[in-house]
């Protein structure tokens, strides 16, 4: 079994729904050990659409990156996620950020993420579930990255048992 460290994101319709869902099917492609509080996050790089809802969620898995990233696409497809553009708004977004200390960099299969460093939104509930976690290429721990990152897009938490509201932009 392999740790899976993965951030999910919705930015249309009911978000924390969209999040909920997918954490259930990801309980059918291995065991969803943690599950970080949601955050509302400001959009990054395309700044002119909703706030995001973000979480992240520790994965344990017995299959290899290539099959964890074809179910997690799967899953989007189920959940009606449409690939219309990049960085644009999402029903859901599945990403990878860490697996293991594994090095990946081909097409289409990038781990870790190569821009979790700099993003806030993935770090935040990262940090939350796994401080210690460590990135095998920069070598330094979330809590490390989290702390060096710098504050571009806001980052708040949503109190638990409390439904976000939808923001507009």
């Amino acid at each position: 079994m392999e740790l899976a460290y993965l951030s999910l994101g919705s930015n249309l319709g009911d978000r924390a729904d969209h999040l909920h869902q997918a954490i259930e099917y990801l309980g059918g492609i291995g065991e969803v050990a943690a599950v970080s509080s949601f955050y509302e996050t400001e959009p990054v790089e395309v700044t002119e659409q909703a706030w995001f809802l973000n979480c992240a969620v520790t994965l344990r898995v017995d299959a290899p990156a290539e099959q964890l990233l074809a179910d997690l696409l799967a899953i989007e497809r189920k959940m009606g996620r449409v690939r219309s553009g990049s960085k644009g708004p999402r029903l859901i977004d599945l990403d990878i950020l860490l697996f293991g200390g594994q090095i990946h960099n081909r097409e289409g299969l990038a781990i870790p993420h190569p821009a979790m460093h700099k993003r806030r939104f993935a770090l935040v509930p990262l940090a939350e579930i796994a401080p210690q976690a460590r990135h095998p290429i920069l070598r330094r721990s979330v809590a490390e990255l989290l702390e060096s990152v710098g504050h571009e897009g806001q980052v708040v938490r949503v109190v638990p048992g409390v439904r976000a509201q939808k923001k507009d932009g």
